[in-house]
């Protein structure tokens, strides 16, 4: 019996060990679990005459849909964890910023950050922002007619580390945009790279063919690099919306913003067309939630 008992206490002791270490692992994966499930999540939307009803019917809310697929996959994610567990926000932003003072009003209401201190009231209203104020937005610009367009090379240039990516958090930037850049203050050239690309621009440089990429490879064609080292931050375009003339038009946008990406860092990105929204809100859906 009493060497039984003696073989007995170092089994005890190492199966003692075994489960504090194993403890220790479990918590500390549901640690992470918890981290990698708080998002971060921004728009930037261009406010350029693509919202023009008289030139682009019906694109502009096209625009509102995506915006409150965005909205409802990042209230899934929330009201899937525990209060005390919250960390999340979303927030709008505009390059440069409207003149509109009602526009910069309004995008403040689209600010909304949840803490272990924030009720089911706070979630519950967010649904109802996202459905009216997206709208007060687009029509203000509308009303006002000035499309002030947007600085998309500016903005990853100057604003992008500090405003969209934040410290163990899932960042997200939401582009909704027609897939063309290009601002009057940001028009650069750097050899044969720029800030901008329009229609004119792709038929200049003869980007209209099957070899459009052939050409963009041998001339080094492409989005001067804003930045760089933005590996924490994941990018979906939406709205991308290329001109019927040019067969080539679409491929050689995504070219472009793909190459741009992969300059600056970006592990994980997507670019989608200007779909119906009922056909993209489930791709929506997944890539927010990360399905």
């Amino acid at each position: 019996m009493k060497i039984k008992f003696l073989l007995l206490i170092p089994f005890i002791a190492i199966s003692s060990s075994f489960t504090k270490e194993e403890t220790k692992e479990n918590q500390t994966a549901s640690q992470q679990k918890i981290t990698s499930q708080n998002l971060n999540i921004s728009f930037l939307l261009d406010l350029s005459d693509r919202i023009d009803p008289k030139k682009y019917p019906g694109y502009y809310q096209r625009d509102i849909q995506y915006i409150k697929s965005v909205e409802k996959a990042f209230l899934s994610n929330v009201k899937q964890k525990k209060i005390i567990t919250l960390n999340d926000q979303m927030q709008v932003f505009f390059d440069p910023q409207p003149k509109s003072f009602e526009i910069n009003e309004l995008s403040k209401q689209l600010k909304v950050s949840f803490d272990k201190f924030s009720s089911k009231k706070d979630i519950d209203n967010v649904d109802k922002v996202f459905s009216e104020i997206p709208v007060k937005i687009y029509q203000s610009a509308i009303k006002d007619g000035q499309y002030i367009g947007s600085d998309i090379w500016r903005f990853f240039k100057t604003k992008v580390h500090d405003y969209c990516i934040k410290d163990k958090h899932r960042n997200i930037l939401v582009i909704i945009t027609d897939g063309y850049m290009y601002h009057k203050d940001s028009k650069l050239i750097d050899k044969n790279k720029s800030s901008y690309i329009t229609p004119a621009f792709i038929q200049a440089k003869k980007l209209t063919s099957a070899n459009y990429k052939s050409i963009i490879q041998n001339n080094q064609l492409g989005f001067i690099p804003a930045t760089t080292n933005l590996q924490d931050l994941e990018v979906l375009v939406l709205g991308i919306n290329p001109s019927k003339k040019n067969p080539y038009e679409e491929d050689v946008i995504n070219q472009y913003w793909t190459d741009w990406f992969n300059a600056m860092n970006i592990k994980k990105f997507q670019i989608k067309t200007a779909d119906l929204p009922s056909d993209l809100d489930p791709v929506i859906q997944r890539i927010i939630l990360g399905k």
